[in-house]
């Protein structure tokens, strides 16, 4: 790389608009949306779409609400040709969607493309020409009054062609090629020639089309640039202002909203913004950005990855698992900070509020996702995701305090793994920390008396049968005093927990208790059965094996349930 990158490469300069507007323009409706799939994002194929592909890409286009499609450049292929006849020929258009093609400013071309959208209800017809220093002096050789009386002879062509076809109903649109390296003064010119020669009305406007051909500048530039046009370009009311971006400095998202503030009133791109180079405009990424500031899009993307699934196939490229709103990754938090504040914020969400949910900025479910996505869990995770999982998925609500010591037992399996553990993982762990497969609910008879309950228990300890006998105010106290008595031990609960998990006949109970085990071990133990006092009872042998199972190993430090939080 270059030192002084200035020599080779100077800096695209300032548009000089001291009084610019956009800056403090807000975003309040949808702009007219033109989709490129087929044409500018078809091009940009290693393999181009056979016509098969490209009827699963038309029907998606029409499933998501596009009411305006460029379906091809039919003078390029026989393919091209072939495809915009299948679907004039056999009827396949909407009353409400009009057909866009596009072609160059070139005699034959121009009629092969008239000729393929003949009997056609509603066609745009896209003439474009290359405008800028760079393509007129070293690519076209033509000086600047050339360049006007191309692209005006062959505006007056197509407008001549489409009136010896009455039975369609025929907008022009202009594109001066490579918008974004042309001087303003030559863009306005152009433009002005061209629409002299197609006299729209406010009634029948046409539609003029600026493209970052190549992304030079920041999009505030580009902002500058459409403002500019906005202000100065003849005929304005009886023009439909529309912008193309492409994404070589990788802004081109930020260059169609702010272009849409500077005073354009559509946008061309392509889903997921496929491209040539690194592609044309995202239109997912800017109609769900003005989703997320209350403005309707007119686009439904309420399937989006069946919609993702339909691009990939189509265009035979994937789309990235980071990509904006789509990616498998993006609605994905494995930071414990970032779970433990979304499970708090689901928490307090009600249905039909405003969103807020940290992290999230739109809420999955309206693009089709389902929460179970959101919080997974690797060794950057803490307890909030952890809890998350095992609640969405298992149902356990899990005391702050269990979360914590948990997470210990989890980030262990992490560290010595180095693995994603998923919700079923977990649940899988946490029945083996808690012991809750092994751990037999106790054969109890109890009966109450004027000094509480008097409860004997059956119970499987260390694979032996022990009986249990003892009184207290209710029955865990009368079966911790009891299980005191007959393994000379001490245990205390120190906190309970308890919530019924299902419903109906098949419902369970689930307790969690935390114990003081020989004033040496506070840990938990989680017990859960189709009886509450069972539960109960199943959880304090869960805890006090646990004890045990420190005390075998030589342990001596507090329980992690201490330990500060992360």
């Amino acid at each position: 790389m270059l030192k002084q990158p200035a020599s080779k490469y100077p800096a695209f300069a300032p548009i000089g608009l001291r009084d610019r507007t956009w800056p403090d323009a807000i975003l309040t409706q949808a702009p007219v949306w033109l989709s490129t799939d087929l044409r500018d994002g078809n091009q940009a194929l290693i393999e181009p779409m056979d016509i098969a592909r490209k009827l699963r890409m038309y029907g998606q286009l029409l499933r998501i609400g596009f009411k305006e499609i460029e379906v091809g450049f039919p003078a390029a292929s026989q393919v091209e040709f072939d495809f915009v006849r299948h679907l004039i020929d056999n009827d396949m258009v909407p009353d409400d969607v009009t057909l866009q093609v596009m072609t160059p400013a070139k005699e034959p071309l121009i009629r092969r493309t008239m000729e393929a959208v003949a009997g056609a209800r509603r066609v745009i017809v896209h003439l474009y020409n290359a405008t800028s220093p760079l393509m007129r002096e070293v690519v076209l050789g033509m000086d600047p009054d050339q360049i006007v009386e191309l692209a005006t002879s062959h505006a007056r062509l197509i407008q001549d062609l489409a009136r010896t076809r009455p039975e369609t109903q025929w907008t022009f649109q202009y594109s001066p090629e490579h918008f974004s390296g042309t001087e303003l003064a030559f863009s306005k010119r152009v433009v002005d020639a061209v629409t002299e020669v197609w006299q729209p009305t406010a009634e029948h406007p046409c539609i003029i089309n600026l493209p970052t051909t190549v992304e030079h500048s920041t999009p505030n530039v580009f902002a500058d640039m459409i403002e500019w046009m906005h202000r100065h370009i003849a005929r304005r009311d009886a023009v439909v202002l529309s912008v193309h971006p492409h994404n070589d400095r990788g802004t081109g998202v930020a260059a169609a909203e702010l272009a849409l503030m500077a005073g354009a009133q559509r946008v061309e791109g392509c889903l997921f913004g496929n491209g040539e180079r690194t592609g044309n405009l995202d239109i997912v990424n800017v109609a769900l950005n003005l989703y997320t500031q209350g403005v309707a899009p007119n686009l439904d993307f309420s399937h989006i990855d069946e919609i993702r699934r339909t691009v990939e196939h189509c265009n035979q490229l994937p789309v990235h698992p980071r990509h904006p709103y789509v990616g498998e990754l993006v609605y994905t938090s494995f930071s414990g900070t970032h779970q433990d504040a979304i499970k708090k914020a689901f928490t307090v969400q009600k249905e039909g509020a405003a969103w807020a949910v940290p992290y999230l900025p739109i809420d999955p479910k309206d693009l089709g996702r389902s929460y179970e996505a959101v919080i997974r869990v690797n060794s950057q995770s803490g307890k909030g995701g952890i809890a998350y999982l095992l609640e969405s998925e298992y149902g356990l609500e899990l005391p702050r305090r269990l979360q914590i010591e948990f997470s210990q037992a989890v980030q262990s399996v992490m560290d010595s793994e180095g693995k994603e553990l998923t919700a079923q993982d977990l649940w899988q762990l946490f029945q083996d920390e808690y012991g809750m497969a092994g751990t037999e609910a106790p054969q109890v008879q109890q009966s109450v008396s004027e000094d509480g309950v008097v409860l004997t228990a059956q119970v499987q300890i260390a694979g032996q049968t022990r009986q249990i006998a003892g009184q207290g105010a209710g029955p865990i106290e009368a079966f911790v005093n009891g299980l005191n008595a007959a393994l000379g031990t001490t245990v205390r609960v120190l906190d309970y927990h308890e919530h019924a998990l299902g419903s109906g006949a098949d419902a369970r109970a689930v307790a969690y208790l935390e114990l003081r085990v020989d004033e040496r071990y506070t840990v938990f133990g989680v017990g859960m059965d189709a009886n509450i006092v069972s539960a109960s009872l199943k959880a304090i042998l869960s805890g006090w094996q646990r004890a045990q199972m420190r005390l075998a190993s030589g342990e001596n430090t507090p329980c992690a349930a201490l330990a500060p939080s992360n």
